[in-house]
C-alpha cells in the first residue's frame, strides 16, 4: 500500500508524509497541508465504535493515517495517555445533545488535539535526536492548551502569541504561568495581528535557522485529533449510522474541519452548522459567494472565535474542488452549491449570545459559556431553515463556563465553579513578554531569544 501523503492548499510544494507535516506545520508555499485522499472506514467499522471507550475509537481513526510513521503500538499508548478525561453527551431534547468538550486539563476542546499532537511531535524529534520551537497564535484556548501539552516535552519550546485585550484573565492565566520551556507575549492588537506574525516568521528568510513550527489549526497534526469526537458522538447517539447534525462554534474553523474530516472517511453526516460570532466572513460567503476578509477583527464575547479571516477556510475550499491562497484569495472556485447544501452558517451577536445562554439555562437548567451559545442559538438559525425530522443533533459545548466568570455572574448573579485544577493554575504567578504588532518588532525577539539556543542549529 503506498504512503498517505499530504499536499499544500496552494499547490506549489511537494507533497509529503504526515511526519513531515506535522514538524513543519506550515508548507514551504504557504499553503495548509491536506490529505492527497482521505482513507475511508467502512460502514461496518465505524459500526464496531458503539462498544468502545474514545481513546480505542481514537486510536481506530488516528492509525488510518498513522501507519507508515508510528508503529501501532505507539499509537494505542499515545491514545490511553492523551484521552484520559470523560466526554460527556448531556440530553437536552429529543435525539439533541449538547457534547461537553471542556474536561480535559485546560478545560478547552483544544486539550484534544493538543495533547495528541505533543505526543506525536515528541515521538518524531527523538526519533533523530532533534530540537523543535512551536510558534503559535492564539485568540483564547490554543495557547493554554498548547503550553500545557508541550510542557517539559524534551527538544520542544513553544513561543504563545496572544492579543491581550481579548483574552480572559483565566484563559490567559492558563498559559502565562507556566515556566520551563513556555514563553509567551502578549501582543497589543487582534488575533489576526497575532496569526499573521505566526504564518510570516515561517517564510521569513532572516528566520531559516530556526526550526520552527505550529500547533495552530493550520497544522494537520491539530485537525486529526479534532475528527474523533465526531465519531464519538455518532457511535453512542446515533449507532444504526443515522446521518448526524452538528453545530459548532467556528473561529479559525480547524473544529468545523475536524467534522468535515470525519465526514470525508465516511462518517453519516447530514449537516454542518458553522455557528461564528460577529465575524461573518463564512455566511456571508456562502449567501453572496463573495469572500471579503473582516479587517480588523470584531472583538465578540465568545472571544476565542475573533478571527477575521479563519485560516482554515483554505482547506474547506480545497475539499470542494476549489483554491484559495494565505491570504484569502479564491484561485479557483469551489462547489458553492454543494457547500450550501451540505453546511449552514448563521452570525450570532453579543446581544444573541447572551439571550442564548439565558434560554438554555432556563430550558435545560445546563450553563453554557458564549462559545457553546453561540453553537445553540446557530442550531436555532438552523431549524429556521429545516427540519430536524427526528435526526440525532449534537451541539458543541467547547469551553469551561468557568472560564468566563464576568459574563455568568453578570446574566445569573453567579459565578460558576471552577475545576479544582484549573483553579490552582490561575493562582500562580504569571510572566509574559509584550509587544506591538510589528513584525520586524517580532522578529528581532525570537532572532535574540532563539537563534543561539540549540534548537536553531537544526532542522527536523
Amino acid at each position: 500500500m503506498a504512503a498517505l501523503l499530504f499536499h499544500s492548499t496552494n499547490g506549489r510544494s511537494p507533497a509529503v508524509d504526515l511526519r513531515s507535516a506535522v514538524l513543519h506545520g506550515l508548507a514551504p508555499d504557504r499553503g495548509l497541508y491536506l490529505p492527497e485522499t482521505f482513507p475511508q472506514l467502512t460502514r461496518a467499522e465505524i459500526a464496531a465504535f458503539t462498544a468502545l471507550p474514545y481513546a480505542e475509537i481514537a486510536f481506530r481513526v488516528l492509525a488510518q493515517y498513522t501507519r507508515d510513521v508510528v508503529p501501532d503500538a505507539t499509537l494505542a499508548a499515545m491514545c490511553q495517555a492523551a484521552y484520559d478525561f470523560e466526554v460527556p453527551l448531556e440530553k437536552i431534547g429529543d435525539r439533541v445533545h449538547l457534547m461537553r468538550l471542556d474536561q480535559g486539563p485546560t478545560a478547552s476542546f483544544k486539550d484534544f488535539a493538543a495533547q495528541m499532537m505533543s505526543r506525536l511531535m515528541g515521538f518524531f524529534l527523538r526519533q533523530d535526536g532533534r530540537q523543535l520551537i512551536i510558534l503559535t497564535a492564539t485568540s483564547g484556548d490554543t495557547g493554554s492548551a498548547v503550553a500545557h501539552a508541550f510542557h517539559n516535552i524534551p527538544g520542544i519550546r513553544v513561543l504563545v502569541l496572544f492579543p491581550f485585550a481579548e483574552v480572559s484573565v483565566s484563559q490567559r492565566k492558563l498559559m502565562t504561568t507556566l515556566a520551563g520551556n513556555i514563553r509567551t507575549i502578549a501582543i497589543d492588537g487582534k488575533f489576526d495581528d497575532c496569526q499573521a506574525m505566526v504564518k510570516r516568521a515561517f517564510a521569513d528568510p532572516a528566520l531559516k535557522s530556526l526550526p520552527l513550527s505550529s500547533a495552530n489549526s493550520i497544522n494537520i497534526g491539530r485537525l486529526l485529533p479534532q475528527s474523533v469526537y465526531y465519531f464519538y458522538a455518532a457511535s453512542r447517539l446515533a449507532p444504526a449510522g443515522e446521518p448526524m447534525v452538528f453545530s459548532i462554534p467556528s473561529g479559525n474553523f480547524g473544529d468545523m474541519m475536524g467534522a468535515i474530516v470525519a465526514r470525508e472517511m465516511g462518517l453519516p453526516v447530514k449537516k454542518i452548522i458553522a455557528s461564528v460570532n460577529d465575524n461573518d466572513a463564512f455566511p456571508r460567503y456562502l449567501a453572496t459567494g463573495h469572500y471579503a476578509k473582516i479587517v480588523p477583527s470584531r472583538n465578540s464575547l465568545s472571544n476565542a472565535m475573533n478571527v477575521g479571516h479563519p485560516s482554515n477556510l483554505a482547506r474547506l475550499i480545497a475539499v470542494y474542488g476549489g483554491q484559495m491562497d494565505e491570504a484569502g484569495t479564491i484561485h479557483r472556485a469551489p462547489d458553492l452549491a454543494r457547500m450550501r447544501r451540505d453546511l449552514f452558517s448563521s452570525s450570532v451577536s453579543d446581544a444573541r449570545t447572551r439571550a442564548a445562554f439565558l434560554d438554555f439555562w432556563h430550558k435545560h437548567q445546563l450553563l453554557l459559556e458564549p462559545h457553546g451559545a453561540v453553537a445553540w442559538q446557530g442550531f436555532q438559525d438552523w431549524l429556521q431553515t429545516e427540519a430536524l425530522e427526528g435526526r440525532p443533533a449534537v451541539i458543541l459545548e467547547t469551553a469551561n463556563p468557568a472560564k468566563f466568570p464576568e459574563e455568568i455572574q453578570k446574566a445569573f448573579g453567579w459565578s460558576p465553579d471552577v475545576p479544582p485544577r484549573m483553579a490552582a493554575q490561575i493562582q500562580l504567578a504569571e510572566d509574559f513578554d509584550r509587544l506591538t504588532p510589528d513584525y520586524d518588532q517580532f522578529r528581532d525577539y525570537l532572532i535574540g531569544h532563539y537563534a543561539d539556543h540549540p534548537t536553531a542549529k537544526t532542522h527536523p
